[in-house]
């Protein structure tokens, strides 16, 4: 099984490159803490998706670290890497969002079950436990495909310090139905709201489960990606400056399609993550709690 961090954004509202910003004493990263979670539970090959201007830091860092312990590779986002007959718009600096992130690590990954992940969200042990458990019990081959996601109750996934992006996910009988993307939530006394098309903010509860980019994936998932792509960029060619190809809006497409179904497991797990500068602080915090606890070791690879 393979793990697929996502690690190719800017991180233009943390202000530099958040996924290798030390967390602990011992100067692990977040994502050391899901490289570490993934051996426990089972992974065997772990795949960092990241810019290519960013292949050196990654490999004297965090890969020089884990190499030992897992076997380690790298896909890259290129802004080019598009579907034939696509030419990237004049301009266009943004990465094209985690649909296409996942789009580009296609040949890398090739026919091995994989789960993914963003490279700055701590998930905890429990969420690749069930990432594992599912991916190691199912078929690669078939239709529908039966992936996963791992949901998050959203009052465990919110910052006090600005909005987030979530996806808002109705389940019934632990099955996804729809998994909406809110790309401004924001955390009020009791209860959150998010920005709506209309520019109205509504209120969203704290029970509301909600999509973290964690997923498990069949290869089947890549078959339809690029005729998605398509679809997305021919909606969008008007102004095609900053939209994303979001990876839960291609889930549901390929749902809705009846090209697969996702099977979801919830969690209670707490979410740390660090989107804003004013995150880090309360996330060491959490992890040196997590550690003195003797959930981890004070050096992941020591």
């Amino acid at each position: 099984m393979t793990l697929l961090i996502l690690a190719a954004g800017l991180g233009s509202r943390y202000g530099g490159l958040k996924q290798l910003d030390p967390m602990t004493d011992a100067g692990n990263f977040i994502i050391d803490f899901s490289v570490y979670d993934a051996i426990r539970a089972g992974f065997d090959r772990v795949v960092f998706l990241i810019k290519r201007e960013n292949e050196a830091i990654f490999r004297e860092t965090i890969g020089s670290r884990i190499e030992k312990k897992i076997r380690v590779e790298y896909a890259f986002q290129d802004l080019d890497n598009l579907p034939e007959g696509l030419v990237l718009p004049q301009g266009r600096v943004k990465p094209w969002g985690t649909g296409h992130a996942v789009y580009c690590a296609t040949k890398t990954i090739g026919n091995d079950p994989f789960a993914v992940i963003n490279a700055d969200d701590f998930y905890g042990e429990d969420t690749f436990r069930h990432l594992a458990a599912h991916l190691s019990g199912i078929g690669t081959a078939g239709t529908p495909a039966h992936h996963c996601m791992v949901g998050f109750r959203l009052g465990n996934t919110l910052t006090e310090n600005g909005t987030v992006s979530r996806g808002e996910c109705e389940v019934e009988n632990n099955m996804l139905v729809r998994v909406t993307e809110r790309t401004k939530i924001e955390k009020h006394d009791s209860t959150a709201a998010y920005l709506a098309p209309d520019g109205d903010w509504k209120e969203i509860p704290f029970s509301t489960i909600v999509s973290m980019n964690c997923w498990g994936f069949t290869p089947a998932l890549f078959e339809k990606l690029e005729s998605g792509f398509r679809a997305f960029w021919q909606a969008n060619a008007a102004d095609l400056s900053k939209c994303e190809y979001y990876l839960p809006s291609a889930v549901q497409e390929q749902k809705d399609a009846g090209l697969c179904d996702v099977r979801v497991y919830p969690t209670a797990s707490q979410w740390l993550g660090v989107t804003y500068p004013d995150d880090k602080p309360s996330v060491k915090a959490a992890i040196a709690e997590l550690i003195a606890r003797g959930e981890y070791p004070k050096n992941l690879w020591a």
